[in-house]
């Protein structure tokens, strides 16, 4: 078997034509502001990719995801970074609806449209702010009469400006002090929601990830959904698989960007078989650790012990990466490098894993709770 082919074969079963369609446009081009690669994956169905097929989706399960995901990053990594949060916020907000949406607009959206209409989904929780957990609120929901009144802003947000609809959670202020979590979905042309620039960075600035703000918002009590009281503890398994299956997906990600650059290697044989056995068998590992944990998911192991080990994959995940880009860029040598832009912007697109949370320390921190017998709780 060819290096990447069952990670291709399963991307060509799913959506057939897409990465012939991306191999047409060169590197530069699929990587700008104007990024085409993210409408080619909406043309070509991959806005399905995890929707179950009761809705109308592909329901592609987390090893076909994951080896999707993955040849896409070696394609066109900003079109994998920015369709990674669409992915994440399709399956969060499918088993938050499931869970307690029925009757809601969130029900009526979420499960009757998004397959239909192939809609882009933006999420606007707290993925990217550093010691700040993934689901948390960053923005504030003010009681008015006949709703609330919206304002915050997610920052970056990928996708912000092919969404279609914005997801996140809100904070809802209770006359105590207190604040409740609530889950929120608008369509993008809702009035008061606005896209500013804000990625300043060359690398993955296709990924559309701008700042996406909510001045004053109105919606009404059906649009923002509120679990129950008595269901916080099936809240908090959602979190805990949500999670799981975003670092699944990051790690995905990014191992694909890497092997995009180990395939160069290979295609031009540089170094000696030695040099690059030892670079495959570092990505390939990377690969591996995904795919076993996509494999846990997919056998029901969606607790505790599998979070820890999707949090001990993930930082193995980056070191394999780092490490493996460093040899790769090092084997294309100086002419390769100098001759194209596409050796230093992969490098570079590839360091993002980094960025995603939870921080190293944080996971430290909760690592060490757990192996002493705490519950694991990582921000």
């Amino acid at each position: 078997m060819r290096f990447m082919e069952a990670d291709r074969l399963a991307c060509e079963e799913l959506l057939p034509g897409l990465l012939g369609a991306i191999a047409e446009i060169p590197l530069a081009e699929l990587e700008s502001e104007k990024n085409p690669a993210i409408e080619l994956f909406r043309a070509y169905g991959g806005t399905n990719l995890v929707v179950p097929a009761a809705y109308g989706g592909l329901d592609a399960s987390a090893l076909q995801a994951a080896r999707v995901v993955r040849a896409l990053a070696a394609a066109a990594p900003s079109m994998a970074v920015a369709t990674a949060m669409h992915h994440f916020s399709v399956g969060t907000l499918f088993g938050v609806a499931e869970s307690f949406g029925q009757g809601t607009d969130l029900d009526d959206l979420m499960l009757k449209q998004i397959a239909e209409k192939r809609w882009l989904v933006a999420s606007g929780f707290a993925e990217g702010r550093t010691q700040q957990g993934i689901l948390a609120p960053t923005m504030e929901a003010r009681p008015v009469d006949g709703g609330y009144l919206i304002s915050g802003s997610k920052k970056p947000c990928s996708l912000s400006r092919s969404m279609d609809l914005f997801t996140g959670s809100v904070g809802m202020r209770r006359e105590d002090g207190s604040v409740e979590m609530g889950f929120l979905m608008l369509p993008a042309d809702t009035p008061g929601i606005s896209v500013v620039p804000f990625w300043g960075s060359f690398a993955l600035a296709g990924a559309q990830s701008d700042e996406v703000r909510l001045t004053d918002v109105k919606v009404t009590d059906a649009q923002i959904l509120q679990p129950p009281a008595d269901l916080l503890e099936e809240l908090s398994e959602l979190q805990q698989v949500g999670l799981i299956w975003f670092e699944m997906t990051v790690c995905a990600t990014y191992t694909g960007i890497a092997s995009a650059l180990v395939d160069r290697v290979l295609t031009a044989k540089r170094g000696t078989a030695a040099d690059r056995a030892a670079m495959v068998v570092r990505i390939e590992s990377a690969a591996a650790l995904v795919e076993g944990l996509a494999r846990r998911l997919m056998d029901g192991e969606m607790d505790n012990d599998c979070l820890a080990q999707a949090l001990a994959s993930r930082f193995t995940v980056q070191d394999l990466i780092r490490d493996t880009v460093g040899q790769a860029v090092e084997l294309l040598g100086g002419m390769a490098f100098v001759s194209s832009s596409d050796v230093a912007y992969l490098s570079a697109a590839a360091q993002a894993i980094a960025f995603h949370p939870p921080s190293r320390t944080s996971m430290i921190d909760g690592m060490l709770g757990y192996y002493g017998g705490e519950p694991l709780v990582v921000e």
